[in-house]
């Protein structure tokens, strides 16, 4: 029982760095119906950041999460600036292939300026673990629940209660009929980008805190799981990207919980395949019929 009230607290915290990540693919594919798999390397990018910002800047935790988020906000608009807005009228496979270079070129570009070694995260808060009935929850895992539950919250305000938020469902339903009623598909759609980038930014900050390692390449495989949480919550749905990716950290430290960790990867990757053949719009999805 311990062992698993363990996992399950490993599992949230993981889970709520998936569901940050999942939450931009959502947003992203909401809005223009594209897969952005750069996104990983943005949250990437954020730990980098965060690295530089409390080595060299002598920043707080604080500090070093708020300056990545706007760091990553920045780098996702200028993504969508030169990568994607030329292609938006293009065909969907050229937006997907283009994503897919983008994130070669941040990993290979950050491999080549900083080395593709891994190096130590700066342990800017001191790890205390506290015990409660034999499980142990550590200050560092409270942190990361604590903060994502408190930008999903934001997010959530942004989205339902504020202009550029009704904005964005507005262009997420009929970008032609948005646009009639002087609303710019282009403002909204780079607000997008920044918002989710935000997010993968700050959980770059937090997973180096947590497992105290970066290197250029950890956002594919974080990237590519987000993705998998947005499609079990429902793509293009905020709150079943959150779901999602609760359920996939949860699914992960399960997995190694009864001591098949070699295979927490597949797992993951056999939960999509069987989301898609047995529910493909999500637990949170609706489904629509498409013209063709």
């Amino acid at each position: 029982m311990q062992t698993m009230m363990q996992q399950m607290i490993n599992g949230l915290s993981l889970g709520s760095i998936y569901a940050l990540l999942a939450l931009g693919y959502t947003m992203v594919y909401g809005i223009i119906k594209l897969i952005n798999f750069a996104h990983g390397d943005i949250y990437m990018l954020g730990a980098f950041w965060g690295y530089y910002a409390i080595n060299y800047l002598h920043f707080g935790f604080v500090g070093a999460l708020l300056s990545a988020m706007v760091m990553a906000s920045l780098s996702g608009v200028l993504i969508e600036y030169l990568a994607y807005r030329p292609l938006r009228n293009s065909p969907r496979i050229a937006a997907l292939i283009t994503a897919i270079g983008v994130s070669f070129f941040l990993e290979n570009g950050m491999s080549f300026l900083f080395g593709a070694n891994a190096r130590n995260f700066p342990q800017v808060i001191t790890t205390k673990t506290y015990y409660f009935f034999g499980v142990g929850i550590s200050n560092v895992q409270l942190l990361i629940l604590f903060t994502s539950l408190v930008l999903m919250v934001l997010l959530q305000f942004i989205i339902k209660q504020t202009t550029m938020g009704k904005a964005m469902r507005a262009v997420a339903v009929d970008p032609q009929a948005a646009q009639l009623v002087g609303i710019n598909p282009d403002h909204v759609i780079s607000f997008t980008f920044a918002l989710g980038s935000a997010l993968a930014g700050a959980a770059g900050v937090m997973i180096g805190l947590y497992y105290n390692s970066i290197d250029p390449l950890m956002g594919m495989v974080p990237g590519i799981k987000a993705f998998v949480a947005a499609v079990v919550g429902g793509i293009g749905s905020v709150p079943g990207a959150a779901v999602g990716g609760f359920l996939i950290g949860l699914l992960e430290t399960g997995v190694q919980a009864i001591g098949l960790s070699a295979y927490k990867d597949a797992a993951v990757y056999l939960v999509l395949i069987l989301m898609l053949v047995v529910l493909p719009a999500g637990l949170f999805g609706k489904r629509q019929r498409e013209k063709v």
